[in-house]
């Protein structure tokens, strides 16, 4: 008698690694594409601002740099924004919205995807190597085996990019996130915390003063990115 295929755990497999498995390695390698075109992109994004802010107060730095295969840091003024492309291929949680959409239900391998995640620190975080100081998670891009994206962010970079099906990535679209992205943290300000929560100091606040840094430092100090009153989208 022959084996059906809830017997066969060979076929199984194969079935597994002839579908699953290849789509999480076409997704992976879209991945790195993107992330490449990001760096490609921030870099022009970078001389056309250094172009126009050059002559006009030299005291702007506007400046890109590649830290390794999956991380670049792009400097606006008193900002750092960090790109981190993350190495695994994720599913979409089962509780999120998308899977109630068509999209999903017609292919649940639409539903798996590489993120690359956006950070913001402040330029004097790194420039001090002050390392309590907090950074933020302020997006998460996510792009699956079709080249369909959104993404999870603060306001606009949660509202603006969160139709699945109906976003294809290119260059022209990227271009137009990443400069979203640089508008947001230059908005995103450095609050000074309330009095009360700053009004005591430890011997190695002080030390670290001496030694030229300062004491830990965010631009929400002392709350989560979580904890915001805006959650991401």
């Amino acid at each position: 008698m022959k084996a059906d295929r809830t017997s066969d755990p060979r076929k199984m497999v194969l079935e597994a690694l002839l579908s699953k498995s290849s789509m999480k390695q076409d997704v992976y390698h879209a991945t790195i594409a993107l992330f490449n075109e990001i760096t490609e992109v921030l870099g022009g994004i970078v001389e056309d601002l250094q172009k126009e802010v050059a002559g006009v107060d030299e005291r702007l730095v506007v400046a890109f740099k590649e830290r390794n295969s999956t991380t670049c840091e792009l400097q606006v003024a008193g900002d750092v924004v960090i790109f981190s492309m993350h190495t695994n291929v994720f599913r979409l949680d089962q509780s999120d919205r998308l899977w109630r959409s068509g999209y999903l239900e017609q292919d649940e391998l639409r539903g798996y995807f590489g993120i690359v995640n956006v950070y913001n620190f402040l330029s004097d975080s790194m420039k001090y190597d002050r390392e309590r100081d907090l950074g933020y998670l302020v997006a998460r891009l996510f792009l699956n085996k079709d080249g369909h994206f959104f993404m999870q962010g603060k306001r606009q970079l949660g509202f603006l990019y969160n139709d699945l099906p109906g976003s294809v990535m290119d260059r022209g679209k990227l271009k137009e996130i990443l400069y979203t992205v640089i508008n947001y943290v230059l908005e995103f300000d450095l609050l000074a915390p309330p009095y009360d929560h700053v009004n005591q100091v430890t011997v190695r606040d002080v030390k670290e003063l001496f030694m030229d840094r300062h004491m830990s430092t965010g631009k929400r100090l002392g709350f989560r990115f979580q904890a915001d009153a805006d959650e991401p989208s």
